[in-house]
């Protein structure tokens, strides 16, 4: 942002000193301007004696009197059109304001971006397109081919700038939606590219790239959702860390792999279960118990519940507590037959 500022006040140094040096000033009041100009450089930070800093900030060979005017130009003439009951004739006035030649001459200028788009000169090819706009402005090709020129050094955000005017100028040019499409893309805002892409299909439904940009971004539009959303109760067994037998079950056993895993090698006689939970026999009876609800019922019952809290609390329950409790005891028995290897501890 502190470039853009300083851009702009290099563009107006550079046309105060031309209008010194041109005698647009009187010469009564040069000394006035000069003091003026250096001012404005110190209170910005610019110095234009700064070979290195007037390279990077320069917008040469455009100047602020050009900008300008091309803004003018623009509005007007884009402006213009937009009334339903004068367009015909507006129309007609605007394309006479720019003569055949220098539609030649504007023609000439894109010729030769695009020429330095092939040899990926991208920031002079910015500067042929510029100038081709400065010469006709209602031309939606040069804004296109300005906005992949940004696009092609990085600069995304200039080139939805181009892409959006080139659609103004012409909503029926597909190629605009194109590249306003894939600079929403790469500027990560997948939902406005994919509305890009789909305004274009509708003017040519058959578009190839067109489909392609809207299938992609609308696979990011999902991938985002799904970030942004609550992990699945039930994860792939094959990804989750007791698969890798790092204390959990696999399947989502949620609070019981906690139960199980704090339990061992734990006093009462516990056996460790970290062992345990890598035993194929115990992983099968697991997931088989997830399959048919067998476990959910279980994490219902009282007694588990209240064993979980004891054990993540660290108060372990003795084996006698839990063979006291017909459905503890049944659980225990279960595990043991899913080699255990009985209630004794190692």
């Amino acid at each position: 942002m502190a470039d853009s500022k300083n851009r702009l006040v290099l563009a107006i140094i550079d046309f105060l000193n031309q209008s010194v040096e041109d005698g647009t000033v009187k010469a009564d009041d040069r000394e006035s301007l000069e003091v003026a100009i250096q001012c404005i450089g110190e209170a910005f930070g610019v110095d234009p004696s700064d070979e290195q800093q007037v390279a990077r900030l320069s917008v040469k060979p455009a100047t602020l009197p050009t900008i300008f005017d091309v803004f003018l130009k623009t509005r007007e003439k884009v402006g213009a059109a937009a009334p339903a009951s004068s367009s015909a004739s507006t129309s007609s006035e605007a394309k006479s304001e720019t003569s055949a030649a220098e539609k030649a001459q504007a023609e000439q200028k894109k010729q030769t971006g695009n020429q330095l788009m092939s040899s990926k000169q991208y920031d002079k090819a910015i500067e042929a397109y510029t100038q081709a706009i400065t010469i006709d402005p209602t031309n939606a090709i040069y804004y296109s081919n300005r906005a992949a020129a940004h696009s092609s050094k990085g600069d995304h955000l200039s080139a939805v700038g181009d892409a959006e005017q080139a659609i103004k100028i012409d909503p029926k040019f597909v190629k605009a939606y194109h590249r306003l499409g894939h600079a929403q893309y790469s500027l990560t805002d997948f939902r406005a590219s994919a509305d890009a892409f789909e305004r274009g299909l509708k003017l040519d439904p058959n578009n190839a790239g067109l489909k392609s940009g809207l299938d992609n971004s609308k696979a990011r539009i999902v991938t985002d959702d799904d970030d942004d959303d609550v992990p699945p109760l039930i994860p792939d067994a094959a990804t989750t860390p007791s698969a890798r037998g790092a204390g959990g079950a696999p399947g989502g056993m949620g609070g019981m792999a906690d139960l199980l895993a704090g339990m061992g090698g734990g006093g009462g006689g516990m056996p460790d279960i970290a062992s345990l939970m890598q035993n194929p026999q115990m992983m099968a009876m697991a997931q088989q118990m997830m399959a048919n609800g067998g476990l959910a019922n279980l994490m219902q019952n009282p007694s588990v519940a209240d064993m979980m809290n004891r054990v993540q609390s660290g108060n372990m329950p003795s084996m006698d507590e839990i063979m006291g409790d017909p459905t503890l005891r049944n659980l225990a028995n279960q595990f043991g037959g899913a080699g255990m290897g009985g209630a004794g501890g190692r």
